[in-house]
């Protein structure tokens, strides 16, 4: 009889090993300071919902579509875009949190409602930049504490306020993106959406150099 146990708790331990792990997207808060370019903050989404569907590896920033003086005085073109491998390495993953299927929707209607094409993609310096983004994707992410309007220009700042302010709710991270990638495992193919899934947005070229 014991030997009949052990058999089927193996099998079932097996089993377990074989069957695909359930998923979720997580959302990740990254910011970018004085470098090669202006201070800059965005969000990548990783992971497969749990309904299944198509796994997502992407990042998606804020951005004036032309850097120019013209940023001090108003309003200019804008665009949701995602930011090329080195730019994410250089920059510096704050913390994370796990998206419930309704949230990772809610988070892709942000990024259509602020693309060009899609949406609203005006940018401006005081009040719709890269922070005011990551904000409004913070709100759905479940984040509290999000109105800090003295660190609207400094991203890095603002979103370790966030994270302070969310102990308990956010995963911390605070490492540079060259630490913290080659942590991550892979993210598995999941089978094709179905029509009532969300999936993400395909990508657009990026700019060379980001300014939030």
């Amino acid at each position: 009889m014991t030997r009949v146990f052990h058999l089927l708790a193996a099998l079932l331990l097996w089993l377990g090993a074989a069957l695909p792990a359930q998923a979720s997207v997580t959302i990740t808060f990254w910011s970018h300071e004085f470098g090669n370019s202006f201070p800059h903050a965005f969000i990548t989404l990783r992971g497969i919902p749990d309904a299944g569907g198509t796994a997502v590896n992407q990042d998606y920033g804020f951005t004036a579509k032309t850097v120019s003086p013209a940023i001090l005085f108003g309003s200019v073109p804008g665009r949701v875009e995602p930011a090329k491998p080195p730019y994410i390495a250089s920059s510096d993953a704050q913390f994370s949190v796990v998206l419930t299927d309704a949230q990772y929707a809610q988070v892709l209607a942000l990024i259509a409602g602020w693309s060009e094409g899609t949406g609203d993609a005006h940018y401006n310096l005081n009040n719709r930049n890269c922070i005011h983004f990551v904000k409004e994707a913070a709100r759905i992410a479940g984040l509290s504490g999000l109105d800090l309007p003295q660190l609207m220009k400094k991203p890095r700042s603002y979103l370790l306020a966030v994270e302070q302010a969310n102990e308990g709710r956010v995963t911390a991270i605070n490492r540079p993106g060259k630490e913290y990638l080659p942590t991550l495992p892979p993210v598995d193919a999941a089978p094709a959406p179905t029509a009532d899934q969300p999936t993400a947005p395909a990508p657009v070229s990026p700019l060379p150099a980001p300014i939030g």
